[in-house]
């Protein structure tokens, strides 16, 4: 999970979410996070979060970290192990079966990736010292809050918009993309089917593939099914 565990822990008084704009070049120990996976029907949800003071975020510059959406998947495979090697690290995936169960429960994506975040926070909070977690902003604040356990109520914690333009945030969005990117090729190697990226009409007709020469049952398998897509395909309402 993390490469190099510290015992000391944040001190930190229980702070929660900051709201309004703070300095982050304040803070050393910066805990980044992102997903992957959230806009596309099918394969798993993941979110990650890479912990690096001021120094080793210098060293992310200097190898090209940047955010994973201009980055090859090529490119993301390599910078992924580089970066696991030599940072404390965590990811988080959420499989299209079980991502399915937690929607069906949940109701809402924003307090599902809140969970997400809240689950890497903590993994990494009960061993190092994190002086601000920061993520993309995707939703309500308080979302954050109730996901958070005992450990990561003690960090404090911001959403910015943009946020990848932080070399941390920048890092756990390509551990995010190269898990999601491994994890599809899991998928269609299991069950012998190709599984395009996004939401759009192309991935509409892979769907409708899979359907007729596998059955719904293993849609239900690679796919998220609260999407339009699956109704599109299979006339079912999530």
């Amino acid at each position: 999970m993390s490469k190099k565990a510290t015992k000391s822990r944040s001190t930190h008084d229980p702070v929660n979410i900051s709201s309004g704009p703070i300095n982050i070049g304040a803070y050393n120990r910066l805990l980044g996070i992102d997903e992957s996976g959230k806009g596309d029907f099918f394969g798993p949800l993941v979110i990650a979060g890479v912990l690096a003071d001021r120094k080793e975020a210098e060293e992310l510059i200097q190898k090209g970290v940047r955010d994973s959406k201009k980055i090859s998947d090529n490119k993301i495979l390599d910078l992924s192990r580089w970066i696991k090697d030599k940072f404390t690290s965590t990811v988080v995936i959420i499989g299209p079966e079980k991502y399915n169960q937690l929607y069906a429960r949940i109701r809402n994506l924003n307090k599902l990736l809140a969970w997400g975040h809240s689950r890497v926070i903590e993994n990494l909070a009960a061993e190092h010292e994190i002086d601000l977690a920061v993520s993309d902003k995707f939703g309500k604040t308080d979302f954050i809050e109730q996901a958070l356990m005992k450990n990561g109520k003690a960090i404090r914690f911001y959403q910015q918009v943009r946020a990848e333009s932080i070399p941390q945030v920048a890092a756990a969005s390509i551990l995010a993309r190269a898990a999601f990117v491994r994890f599809m090729k899991k998928l269609e190697n299991t069950f012998q089917v190709s599984l395009p990226k996004g939401a759009g009409s192309i991935v509409d007709q892979a769907a409708s593939v899979i359907v007729r020469d596998k059955g719904r049952e293993v849609l239900d398998k690679v796919a998220k099914i609260h999407f339009k897509n699956y109704r599109k395909v299979t006339g079912q309402k999530f």
